[in-house]
């Protein structure tokens, strides 16, 4: 069974905050979050100063998108579901498979960095080896850099590779150490054949409990 993530970022447009939230908390996630094969369900609010302001990233097994449970609650939304979606301004949905993961963490990361980018097939392999013989290794020893987990975009427009980053705190990221990881030689001449990249902070704002125990 392939793990995966569901990543969906949005912004409220006309849609009242207080509106806003109450829907999502009160009705969207915990549908989601009823469904076996749905792991985790976490909320994080933009600090990098970038719009879309929210990411909903949810832990799932990738099977479960398929199941009629999933597909009815996209298909058959509630009227006060459909009334808030249809006044958002971004509602971007994503589907990420897991690659590797690096690092441990419990409960839910303060601070997430998502990067995310695409480079042509035949340096695919160049981009891999870059993570995991340099770049990952440096960055996990910075104090407080907890986990990174690796996906390949399965469903959804963006860059297809994304490493899901997991931090105690902002400070890794205003260290020497991070300046020095993010500038090697070797990066730099990866990123000359990047043809796509995002990168985004994000602060943890709320988690969702599972409703249902393996």
């Amino acid at each position: 069974m392939a793990a995966g993530l569901l990543f969906v970022l949005s912004e409220q447009g006309s849609v009242p905050a207080a509106e806003f939230h109450d829907w999502y908390d009160g009705e969207h996630a915990p549908a989601r979050m009823a469904l076996a094969g749905v792991h985790t369900g976490r909320r994080f609010r933009a600090t990098d100063g970038t719009t879309p302001t929210w990411l909903a990233a949810y832990d799932i097994d990738l099977d479960v998108l398929a199941t009629p449970a999933y597909r009815a609650l996209r298909d058959r939304r509630s009227p006060r579901e459909q009334a808030v979606i249809d006044r958002l301004a971004v509602l971007d949905r994503r589907v990420y498979e897991l690659i590797d993961e690096h690092g441990s963490i419990e409960g839910s990361p303060p601070v997430v960095v998502c990067t995310s980018m695409s480079v042509p097939a035949d340096r695919e392999p160049a981009l891999h080896s870059w993570y995991l013989e340099e770049h990952i290794p440096l960055l996990h020893a910075i104090p407080g850099w907890l986990r990174t987990r690796r996906y390949r975009l399965a469903d959804g427009d963006a860059p297809t590779f994304l490493a899901f980053h997991e931090l105690a705190d902002i400070t890794p990221l205003e260290t020497a150490a991070y300046r020095h990881a993010t500038s090697t030689p070797r990066r730099d001449e990866l990123m000359r054949s990047v043809t796509a990249r995002e990168r985004r902070v994000f602060a943890f704002h709320r988690a969702f409990e599972p409703a249902h125990r393996s």
